[in-house]
C-alpha cells in the first residue's frame, strides 16, 4: 500500500502558474502508474494527466494539453504537475492517484490509491 500527500495548491490569477507535488510513501517509479485528477464543485472527478510506470510516457486531457506538464522524480518518490496559463475553469481540488495496473488509464475506477487533495483556485 502507498500513501500519497499532495501540496502546492493555492490562489492564483488567470494566466499564472502553480506547481503541485505528490509525495509517495513508497517507491513508485516502476511500481505504479501515477496520475492527477481534479474535481470542481458539483462536478465529477476528471482525469488531468498521467505518467507511465516505465519509460515515463505521459498522457493529458485535451483541456490541459500544452499548458500542464506531469513529471516524476524517482529519487524522491514524488510526482509533479506544472500548471501554466491557468484559467478560471481550472479551479478544482486536485488529487494525486496511483494505479497498480500496467497501462495508463483515464478512469477514476482504475486507480487504487488516492491523496487527500489540494485546492487550486484561479481568479479571473
Amino acid at each position: 500500500q502507498v500513501q500519497l500527500v499532495e501540496s502546492g495548491g493555492g490562489l492564483v490569477q488567470a494566466g499564472g502558474s502553480l506547481r503541485l507535488s505528490c509525495a509517495a510513501s513508497a517507491r513508485t517509479s516502476t511500481a505504479y502508474v501515477m496520475a492527477w485528477f481534479r474535481q470542481a464543485p458539483e462536478k465529477e472527478r476528471e482525469f488531468v494527466a498521467a505518467v507511465s510506470r516505465i519509460g515515463g510516457s505521459t498522457t493529458y486531457a485535451d483541456s490541459v494539453k500544452g499548458r500542464f506538464t506531469i513529471s516524476r522524480e524517482s529519487a524522491k518518490n514524488t510526482i509533479y504537475l506544472q500548471m501554466n496559463s491557468l484559467k478560471p475553469e481550472d479551479t478544482a481540488v486536485y488529487y494525486c492517484a496511483a494505479s497498480v495496473r500496467f497501462s495508463i488509464s483515464r478512469g477514476v475506477d482504475q486507480y487504487d490509491y488516492w491523496g487527500q487533495g489540494t485546492q487550486v483556485t484561479v481568479s479571473s
